[in-house]
């Protein structure tokens, strides 16, 4: 495997399933751990990764290997440092209540959007599945898995973190729209999120019927 590509390929594992060892990468790739190795330690020396001793139960510690802060740059985000100072200008001028309303629109027509793609559906899981399709085209690298009582849905990158970051209310707006998504049919309700320190953003969603 050409060393570019097996370093995209490894920087898309440890961002959609975590920390990872060299023999679980090599796996993977269908490449030996020392090949794997070899290539994590490039990517060290370049900053994109960084690794730790890990112990679980008897025997020797294990090196897991996850992304640093400076390998977020490799994925997509769709508002730079120009958005997020257009938001913090928009408070100055026009306060809260103006960023409130500015937050409230694009909400709304976020929320129409996704109804066009899943009102065709009438399953849940079918619904859960045209989330996940419409979120990745966006950049969210979304997934889900089926849990005891419903769905995992989850997103393995925020590309709206910077903006989100300087201005929770769109983190807010989010998870209220999943809500009015899934209303009568589901709960939905946040489980992990990137802001507070997670490696994704997770939510539950329950069916109530």
């Amino acid at each position: 495997m050409k060393s570019k590509k097996a370093q995209n390929r490894i920087l898309q594992l440890l961002k959609t399933e975590g920390a990872k060892t060299a023999v679980e990468l090599g796996k993977t790739l269908d490449i030996t751990s020392m090949g794997a190795r070899q290539h994590l330690e490039r990517m060290e020396k370049e900053g994109l990764i960084s690794s730790e001793e890990v112990s679980k139960g008897v025997g020797r510690p294990k090196k897991l290997w996850q992304l640093t802060e400076e390998a977020q740059s490799h994925f997509p985000d769709r508002h730079d440092q120009l958005t997020v100072d257009m938001l913090i200008s928009i408070k100055d001028v026009f306060g809260d209540q103006g960023l409130d309303q500015l937050i409230e629109h694009r909400s709304k027509e976020t929320s129409r959007q996704y109804h066009e793609t899943l009102d065709r559906h009438m399953d849940l899981e079918d619904k859960v599945k045209a989330l996940v399709k419409v979120r990745s085209k966006e950049g969210y690298m979304a997934d889900y898995e089926i849990s005891e009582n419903g769905f995992i849905f989850f997103e393995n990158h925020c590309p709206i973190c910077s903006a989100a970051s300087a201005c929770q209310g769109f983190c807010r707006s989010e998870l209220e729209i999943f809500e009015e998504l899934f209303a009568g049919m589901a709960k939905v309700e946040r489980l992990e999120h990137i802001l507070q320190g997670a490696r994704r953003c997770a939510y539950s969603i329950i069916s109530i019927s």
